[in-house]
């Protein structure tokens, strides 16, 4: 089947969170690319961007269940090729 690529940006306002967003993230490894984490202290947030090469309803499964964490916010650019 055809693959996209794809960026999704993650927000992390609740550090609770992360254990799970690991988890999850670990899950997609396969399809993973890259994977960026800027720990921003001012704020008490982490911004995370992860780049991945999957199927549609993968990527869009990924998202859903990054945004039901709590605390966590993600949105992702797909690309048309």
């Amino acid at each position: 089947m055809e693959t996209k690529v794809a960026v999704i940006g993650i927000i992390v306002e609740n550090l609770e969170s992360v254990t799970a967003l690991n988890e999850i993230l670990s899950e997609y490894g396969d399809h993973i690319i890259g994977r960026m984490g800027i720990p921003y202290k001012a704020k008490d947030i982490n911004c995370i961007t992860i780049v991945i090469d999957a199927q549609l309803n993968t990527i869009n499964s990924l998202c859903g269940k990054i945004g039901k964490l709590d605390g966590v916010s993600s949105k992702a650019a797909i690309s048309n090729v």
